[in-house]
């Protein structure tokens, strides 16, 4: 049949499987033209007589389900819940295995099925009459293993031989099929089937979308089985054909080693470029050259910059990168978060930076800004939620030891705070659910590499870069104030370079980036006996969505952080202050007493000038009640100012210059003295004005 009979294109199409791909076809029916085949890039594809096609996959997409009458056709998807039960055979089987050869062995339900013979069956010891059930077991080497139904409910086993001649007739059976499985089997796609739901026979066969090149295009070609051409299978007569044969980077990296250096053709860019935020990835361009140097597998390390007012940066860097980091301590905002990187380093060491108050009822202790913790195990314990035993309820909680702020001292003392520490320290647990305020404790000021660090401690961790790699013109990393090595990533990769700059190489990640290429004969941009000293990219910027893809991946299976446990009402509500009711407001007491030049000097003490609460200063004695309080003396007038006196305050009792006061005998004071009381209410006088 092959290179001579010519198939329309969907039945040949169905014949085949990925096992015997690629296989190039060949168009002899007339002109095929029409643009719903397939579209790319606006380019309308079509198949002209003598047009040689090279399939090089086929994707099940849909099933026809066509009358056996020829009279309806009709489209199922791949998905359709029907089910369907395989129509018996008309015509006869000759020998027992051409009936056993078209069922779909392949299958788990495909056994037992019946079927009778039209005479009698004739082995060693007994014979089977004509028109008798026989129900196939198992089918072994070179027979079958039947179940016989005798009279009065008698049963027998049988074995009847391969070989056996006659005439044989298949039973409708009462198994059923999906579309999925009918599909799966090439001898359930030959035979005839009728619906669950429906007497009518129908044939169903596969529609596939077909993936394919052409000898005069580049790009990869996909369009339906279905389309109506007729073709010819020339594999055989075009071997020797060069077809542009498009690659994905998957395929590239299964190249064998020998086929690189190469430049290649990219065919299709990439879908997005919303991975990576470098310059070589808008270089990726249809029908624009690389360079590929080799391939192989990277280890690279996420970098995540401190959420700040500026966008958040990520970065994946080389192992190659030499700059060199130091730690810096850790923050964490619930006991959670301190659990979870407890797991990956036992004994951390935290301090608590934010003071937080006791709550019997939730279990979550009183923290005092200073004290500093080491996490010890997880452990449950119960909260004192409820009165009675059974309203008890148990979480997970982290046990730590409880130390003091240590005091500064001398740096020869450590080792005496330590031990006194020891002696110090209190248990104490803490809830998972507790939102906290803590930092790590670090005693390590050393200077690290990149390589060091992924050694010595699991990551997540917190670094500051403090000597810039100098290899690199500009270091994205020196600037930032803070930086969390995510994690390290080991991704299949291919060097490659820019044919114009064959020194300065990337690295491709094979399974982040989506394209297709193909190798070229174009000669390397170099001479042959003397390849270029390659410069790895060491430091790549990557956006928020390929970190966010990485977290996915990374935390597929991880638990979510506990919830905080249900708060017994009853419990809570007898603890419940007496409501209080609201003051008034300062301002309504003010919209009813404003000052005027009459207002007492209580008064004037109660008003203040800010929003803070000051104190009044006391009453004057009550020695001058029949007296008017004092009054803040008032502005001066321009004629007062000019006169150079002020006019005296009138509630305040003045002692004239000329009066004199009485005097022991025996003082030798020539000088006036004022009374007691006269004194005391001239200094509060003075503090009530100088309060207003």
């Amino acid at each position: 049949m092959a290179g001579e009979t010519a198939l329309p294109l969907q039945q040949l199409i169905a014949s085949l499987d990925d096992k015997c791909l690629p296989k190039i076809l060949q168009v002899v029916s007339g002109v095929y033209f029409q643009g719903s085949i397939y579209e790319l890039s606006g380019s309308e594809v079509s198949f002209s007589t003598g047009d040689l096609i090279k399939v090089i996959r086929i994707e099940l997409q849909s099933v026809c389900c066509e009358d056996v009458s020829g009279d309806d056709k009709f489209e199922l998807p791949i998905g359709h819940i029907g089910l369907y039960k395989v129509v018996p055979e008309e015509m006869p089987y000759s020998t027992v295995e051409e009936m056993v050869s078209l069922r779909p062995v392949d299958l788990d339900s495909c056994l037992p099925f019946t079927f009778t013979s039209s005479s009698k069956i004739t082995l060693d010891n007994f014979t089977l009459a004509a028109g008798r059930a026989l129900t196939v077991l198992s089918v072994e080497k070179d027979q079958v293993r039947c179940h016989v139904q005798g009279q009065q409910e008698v049963s027998a086993e049988v074995c009847i031989p391969l070989s056996s001649r006659g005439e044989f007739y298949e039973c409708e059976s009462q198994e059923c099929f999906n579309l999925q499985e009918i599909m799966s089997s090439p001898s359930l796609r030959s035979r005839k089937f009728r619906s669950t739901k429906s007497e009518r026979p129908v044939f169903l066969s596969p529609i596939y979308q077909v993936h394919a090149i052409m000898n005069l295009r580049k790009n990869v070609l996909k369009f339906s089985s279905s389309s109506e051409v007729d073709v010819m299978d020339v594999t055989e007569l075009c071997k020797d054909v060069a077809f542009v044969t498009p690659l994905t980077l998957t395929e590239v990296q299964s190249q064998p080693d020998e086929s690189f250096p190469a430049v290649v053709e990219i065919l299709e860019g990439p879908e997005t470029h919303s991975l990576f935020r470098c310059g070589w990835m808008q270089e990726l361009i249809k029908g624009r050259n690389l360079v590929f140097h080799k391939k192989g597998t990277s280890t690279r390390i996420l970098f995540s910059s401190l959420k700040s007012r500026k966008a958040q940066q990520y970065f994946l860097v080389s192992q190659q990168y030499a700059g060199r980091f130091r730690r810096r301590p850790r923050e964490f905002n619930s006991v959670y978060e301190l659990y979870v990187a407890s797991v990956q380093a036992p004994g951390l060491r935290v301090s608590v930076t934010r003071s937080f108050e006791e709550v019997e009822e939730e279990g979550l202790p009183a923290l005092s800004v200073g004290e500093q913790l080491e996490v010890v195990r997880c452990v449950r314990m119960e909260l004192p939620c409820g009165s009675r035993e059974e309203e008890k309820q148990s979480v997970e909680a982290l046990l730590c030891h409880r130390f003091q702020e240590p005091d500064d001292g001398d740096d020869d003392d450590d080792d005496e705070e330590e031990v006194r520490q020891e002696d110090e320290r209190e248990e104490i647990s803490l809830p998972l659910y507790m939102q906290a305020h803590l930092v790590e404790v670090l005693k390590d000021n050393k200077k690290y590499k990149l390589r060091d660090l992924e050694k010595e401690f699991t990551f997540p961790l917190d670094v500051k870069v403090m000597n810039r790699d100098n290899v690199m013109e500009t270091d994205p990393l020196a600037g930032l104030t803070c930086l969390r090595i995510e994690g390290a990533m080991s991704e299949p990769i291919i060097q490659a370079s820019l044919p114009h700059t064959p020194e300065h190489c990337f690295e491709i990640p094979t399974q982040w980036l989506s394209m297709s290429v193909s190798f070229t004969e174009d000669s390397l941009p170099w001479p042959s006996d003397q390849p270029p000293e390659c410069h790895i990219e060491r430091v790549t910027e990557v956006a928020d969505t390929f970190f966010y893809e990485y977290r996915k991946q990374a935390n597929s299976d991880a638990a979510p952080p506990p919830r905080p446990p249900k708060r017994n009402l009853s419990s809570l509500d007898a603890k419940k202050k007496p409501f209080v009711p609201p003051k008034k407001s300062s301002k309504d007491e003010k919209s009813k007493h404003r000052p005027d030049e009459r207002s007492t000097t209580k008064d004037f003490a109660n008003m203040t000038l800010s929003s803070k609460k000051r104190h009044a200063a006391p009453p004057p004695p009550d020695i001058f009640d029949e007296q008017p309080p004092p009054l803040a003396p008032r502005k001066q007038s321009a004629a007062e100012l000019t006169n150079g006196k002020a006019l005296p305050n009138m509630y305040v009792k003045r002692v004239d210059s000329t009066t004199k006061v009485a005097s022991d005998a025996d003082s030798d004071h020539d000088y006036e003295e004022l009374d007691e009381n006269l004194l005391t209410m001239i200094k509060q006088s003075q503090e009530n004005v100088t309060f207003y």
